[in-house]
């Protein structure tokens, strides 16, 4: 049994649903204000180009993204966080350090 969606779970979708919509909207709207059907038809094809270059980059950096989250999980330890080394030489991180070891009060 599949879980409901949410109407926000694919966002790259929605993107190409509202460009497929444009992809048949826009040639009606040109012939009604006396583009003619080929010139139509033209514009019909360059933005059918368009939204299938633009799904498949879509789904190409979701699939990335997927990727790249599923590395970083692998990466992370089991308790979640990494150590840290100390810089500055034993220091601890504490005082305040000048570069020529010299105080101002000096």
């Amino acid at each position: 049994m599949h879980p409901a969606r949410r109407p926000h779970d694919d966002p790259a979708g929605d993107v190409v649903r509202w460009a497929s919509f444009s992809c048949l909207l826009v040639p009606v709207v040109l012939v009604v204000y006396g583009t003619s059907f080929g010139g139509a038809a033209v514009a019909t094809l360059g933005l059918v180009a368009v939204t299938a270059a633009c799904r498949a980059m879509l789904r190409y950096s979701e699939k990335a993204e997927r990727a790249a989250l599923a590395f970083a999980e692998d990466r992370i330890p089991p308790g979640g966080r990494r150590r840290r080394s100390r810089a500055g030489g034993g220091s601890g991180g504490r005082g305040c350090h000048t570069s020529g070891g010299i105080s101002p009060e000096d």
